[in-house]
């Protein structure tokens, strides 16, 4: 492997990496025992939270629990929930104490809790209510590591604390003494690109190294008093993980939800001084506010308005003065326009974080124009999350940002991104053959194409792999609904799509033969070719079928939610296939464009 390009970022001070990640609690109550740490909102719809002392003394009364259950250093303990203080105070305890959490997202299937439960030998789940618990007994007796299921709205964590209260002090001190940075701290399952959930190693070095990469990178977010976060993101994903062990240890207040409904009313009460999310809710803001002012006189100083925000943050970024006019107009639709589509996030919102999935260019330039800077990032499962940011003195719309500090970027020979630092994954579970192929002498393989300009600045300019990242950030997989869906008869091929766009779909290529047998099955009439098989709603209503008994493997996410059918044949010959018959996913892709873009995914229509 040659590295044409390489660009580190120095660290600004050393970091200790041998700490337990329950040393930022307790570093937190140190320095603010009695500052509100966590907010929520309770049954009531009112908001409750917890200072820094009530957290820590919960936490360890969790973790004594814990020990009093017979949890030794390196069990695995799940949990099934969605964003909550529950998930938050169960995690903490279990690395406080040498246990390893494998969060599993509360969308999977019964089939893949039990495959990441064999594979992690999982002793106990905390699962948030009846149904989630329903998911976990119907695959009890095919996982024989599983003991026994926790359901956190049925008093889970009471209970815990309850069995814990013969447990003392120092006892606790004595396991969490005993837990060190070289010790495993989660297991994070992530899609690869074979479609096989893989679990991620991460340490507790690894995460310790990030987070005070993070202060250092971006201290006015991460550092400064008076910071708050809602963070509304699945804890089973390692970017929102990682934000919560970020918030405890810094000076940030966290509010905790996974109520999408409310959150617009979550900002406007909360005001958060910062957004992390993925680009979809930023496309759902920009998206709304246009609906919201219509096709009339306020639609049209919208549509000026945004434009004027487009041009005055190209205009800044490429380093010029705005004109007088530019200036005025600014001005202008500032109180007009801007101003409320601020507010929509609270109104005290310094900036905006994305990640997770690639963001548009003409959306980060709006909302930069409108006041609040949207930061685009970089990181993967294997890095703890993140480890390229754009920050408020380095900052380019299109690019990554610049690395983490401590941390190196490279471009490879063949122009695939490359990473090291000491926030790479130990490695992935039961894999030690990925392992070696993945990290190459402390280079992480990313599989993402990019470039690295003189001032640090990364771009993404692709994949080298398959891997389909939805608008909403989630890592899609096709390989597995694909082989599934080619079993019928009456499919020929299959071909996922979704990359940038808000859900999967599917472009589904018939075999002539399979549909004519199929039909004469069901007793109907012979299609004499596939534009007539394809126009059939018998075999439409077959195809929808067989998609529909492929998503019941998969979570809501990556399940198929649209299909065209195509009249096609895909050979060797008319390079959509190749030699060894396998579908050329960029060649369809580009073959398919504008049934992709204006017949699957349907343009909006200006108002």
């Amino acid at each position: 492997m040659t590295m044409v390009k390489e660009y580190t970022t120095p660290l600004k001070r050393p970091i200790d990496k041998d700490k337990n990640i329950f040393w930022l609690l307790e570093d937190r109550v140190s320095r603010t025992p009695d500052q509100t740490i966590i907010e929520y909102r309770d049954e009531n719809g009112a908001w409750a939270g917890f200072t820094a002392t009530e957290f820590r003394d919960l936490v360890i009364g969790i973790a004594k629990g814990f020990i009093a259950k017979g949890l030794m250093p390196g069990d695995s303990v799940g949990i099934l929930a969605h964003t909550s203080w529950q998930w938050t105070a169960i995690d903490m305890a279990l690395v406080s104490i040498g246990c390893v959490t494998v969060p599993i997202y509360e969308t999977d299937s019964p089939a893949q809790i039990k495959s990441i439960c064999s594979d992690s030998t999982i002793s106990y789940i905390f699962a948030e209510d009846d149904e989630q618990r329903d998911k976990v007994d119907s695959i009890m007796d095919e996982a024989p590591t599983l003991k026994g299921v926790l359901v956190i709205q049925l008093g889970a964590i009471d209970a815990m604390v309850e069995l814990g209260r013969g447990v003392s002090d120092e006892e606790f001190e004595e396991r969490k003494n005993a837990t060190h940075g070289d010790m495993l701290a989660t297991i994070v399952y992530t899609s690869g690109s074979t479609g096989t959930p893989k679990g991620i190693e991460l340490t507790h070095a690894n995460f310790m190294y990030c987070i005070d990469a993070g202060y250092q990178t971006l201290p006015e977010v991460t550092y400064d008093p008076g910071n708050r976060l809602v963070l509304f993101l699945p804890l089973a994903h390692v970017f929102a993980r990682y934000m919560q062990f970020l918030c405890i240890g810094g000076n940030c207040v966290m509010a905790l939800t996974s109520n999408m409904k409310t959150i617009l009313k979550d900002f406007a009460d909360f005001k958060p001084t910062y957004i992390l999310s993925v680009p979809r809710i930023f496309e759902k803001v920009y998206n709304a506010a246009t609906q919201r002012v219509g096709s009339g006189f306020k639609g049209k100083v919208f549509a000026r308005a945004a434009r004027a925000a487009c041009e005055w943050s190209v205009t800044t970024q490429d380093g010029r003065r705005p004109s007088l006019a530019a200036r005025a107009k600014h001005t202008l639709y500032s109180k007009l326009v801007y101003r409320q589509i601020l507010d929509v996030f609270g109104g005290d919102t310094k900036c905006a974080i994305s990640g997770g999935a690639p963001l548009s260019h003409k959306l980060a330039h709006f909302f930069n124009g409108c006041g609040l800077p949207l930061f685009e990032g970089y990181g993967m499962t294997e890095t703890c999350a993140p480890c390229a940011v754009n920050t408020f003195d380095a900052f380019r719309i299109g690019t990554i940002g610049r690395p983490f500090t401590g941390m190196s970027f490279a471009i490879a020979d063949d122009g695939e991104l490359l990473i090291k630092s000491p926030s790479v994954c130990r490695g992935y579970h039961n894999h030690p053959e990925i392992t070696k192929e993945q990290i190459v002498d402390g280079w992480l393989h990313t599989g993402d194409l990019g470039s690295i300009d003189d001032d640090g600045f990364i771009r993404l300019t692709g994949r080298k792999k398959d891997l389909i990242i939805t608008a909403g950030g989630k890592n899609v997989s096709p390989d597995k609904l694909e082989s599934l869906i080619v079993t019928s008869p009456i499919i020929d091929h299959c071909l996922m799509v979704g990359d940038r766009k808000p859900f999967v779909a599917a472009i589904v290529a018939l075999d002539l033969e399979g549909v004519n047998a199929w039909l004469k099955d069901q007793g109907g009439e012979p299609c004499a070719d596939l534009e007539e098989a394809s126009k059939s709603q018998l075999v439409r209503a077959e195809v929808d079928r067989v998609i529909n008994a492929a998503n019941d493997n998969v979570s809501r996410a990556e399940s198929i939610r649209k299909f065209e059918i195509v009249p096609d044949v895909w050979t060797v010959d008319n390079g959509l296939l190749t030699p060894s018959l396998k579908t050329r996913r960029a060649v369809i892709t580009k073959h398919y464009k504008d049934l992709i873009d204006n017949v699957i995914y349907v343009p909006r229509k200006k108002a």
